[in-house]
């Protein structure tokens, strides 16, 4: 699109805008919040350059790749870790081995 059907555009939507009440910052708020106005990305680098897996592979994982590095090294976990599980509370009150060897054990 060229310069001048650019600002058309903008001048058109502007006139719209403010003839239903849209302020701009609501607009931009609804396009923050939308989930789909976001690219999910899939892989990253540690530069920061990022890539969604659809489309033309980006040059800088292209040339990684031939450079031997796996695609897997750049490619975003698709789950987190689950959270660790609390140890299990034991009542030694009722330890039949209380007192002996086996009870002094640092094994617990």
């Amino acid at each position: 699109m060229d310069e001048r059907k650019r600002d058309s555009m903008i001048a058109y939507l502007r006139h719209r805008m403010e003839e239903f009440g849209i302020d701009p910052e609501d607009l931009a708020a609804v396009l923050a919040s939308e989930p789909t106005a976001q690219k999910a990305e899939r892989y990253r680098s540690a530069t920061g350059d990022s890539w969604d897996g659809q489309g033309e592979m980006p040059q800088w994982l292209k040339q990684a790749i031939s450079a031997g590095q796996s695609i897997d090294h750049f490619e975003l976990a698709a789950k987190t870790a689950p959270a660790p599980q609390p140890k299990k509370h034991v009542d030694w009150q009722n330890d039949p081995f209380a007192g002996s060897p086996l009870a002094r054990s640092n094994n617990r």
